[in-house]
């Protein structure tokens, strides 16, 4: 268990889920938390990061940190997201280990698994088959994180574990109309609309892929949890366990933003993977239960992206 006042990093603050699991650290007593904005430290800089650990050794690790992005971002910059998120989690982790971190946690994606693997996807089916060749890249980087963590406490004996998060949405979010996931862009677009007065939006693809959305603040609260109460080198996937087609969320996005306009498909844009729904019960065997249903947490999404006007006009 963490003491309240133990020295914790969390690693990329200001993104939306490192400024969620800072909230609920925050919510839950923890009063000694250390964050530096990219600015003050570049975690793709391994001799700044080893300084940085050298100077503060924090105690405990979170790490969120890494360059995220939806279908286009990702096909876009492949390359980019393989070398920047794999540089920034190395550089970390083995900091966190050369200066004595108790406990590190890494924060991957369910992007991770086979394009077809088996529905529901449980953690044992990482690396069983092919992956999604529109995010390989990002995937790539994030299965090397995991499995560094894994060598390590492999090979040195320490405990460090990772958690793989379904699709994520929330306060702090990226609302670019290109970069951003697919949850945030909707709303960015149907917002658009309605200030416009249009009467249609077009969509990517033909609505019938299946995801899972999970808000960011039910997952940072499970972050604390398995800090506290799991280790073990076989990653803990985060999810609601519910799946909704792109074309119902899409519908449910326009109720909440308002926006009574026609949706049309634009069948010639890719889908992504076909279906991506993670088996929770590891993390629901451990005693953990998501709270925050999909429609409030759109409803308190778009309170975020009114009021966040910084973040809408990315």
């Amino acid at each position: 268990m963490m003491e309240k006042n133990a020295k914790i990093y969390v690693a990329g603050h200001r993104g939306m889920v490192g400024s969620a699991i800072v909230r609920e650290l925050e919510r839950q007593g923890y009063t000694n938390i250390v964050k530096r904005t990219h600015a003050e430290l570049d975690l793709t800089r391994q001799a700044d990061v080893e300084a940085f650990f050298a100077e503060e050794k924090p105690e405990y690790v979170f790490h969120p940190a890494g360059k995220v992005g939806g279908i286009v971002a990702n096909e876009k910059m492949i390359a980019d997201f393989l070398y920047e998120n794999m540089m920034m989690e190395l550089n970390v982790i083995h900091a966190a280990w050369q200066n004595g971190c108790k406990k590190l946690e890494f924060l991957g994606s369910s992007c991770i698994y086979p394009r077809m693997a088996p529905q529901p996807m449980k953690e044992d089916c990482l690396l069983t088959s092919s992956l999604e060749k529109t995010n390989e890249g990002y995937a790539l980087a994030k299965i090397s994180g995991l499995r560094y963590c894994e060598y390590l406490n492999r090979q040195y004996g320490t405990d460090y574990i990772s958690v793989m998060p379904t699709n994520l949405y929330g306060p702090n979010d990226n609302y670019h109309p290109e970069h951003s996931h697919v949850l945030p862009a909707l709303i960015r677009r149907f917002h658009e609309a309605k200030e416009a007065g249009l009467l249609e939006v077009t969509c990517w693809g033909d609505g019938s892929p299946l995801r899972e959305f999970m808000y960011v603040d039910d997952l940072a609260n499970l972050c604390v949890f398995l800090m506290n109460n799991y280790s073990g080198n076989e990653t803990v996937n985060a999810g609601t366990g519910k799946e909704i087609t792109i074309k119902e969320l899409t519908e449910l996005v326009a109720k909440v933003v308002g926006f009574e306009g026609k949706i049309l498909w634009d069948t010639s844009k890719p889908n992504g993977t076909p279906r991506k729904l993670l088996d929770v019960s590891k993390a629901e065997g451990l005693g953990w239960k998501y709270k925050t249903e999909l429609e409030e947490g759109i409803r308190l999404t778009y309170e975020d992206f009114l009021h966040n006007p910084m973040r809408a006009e990315r």
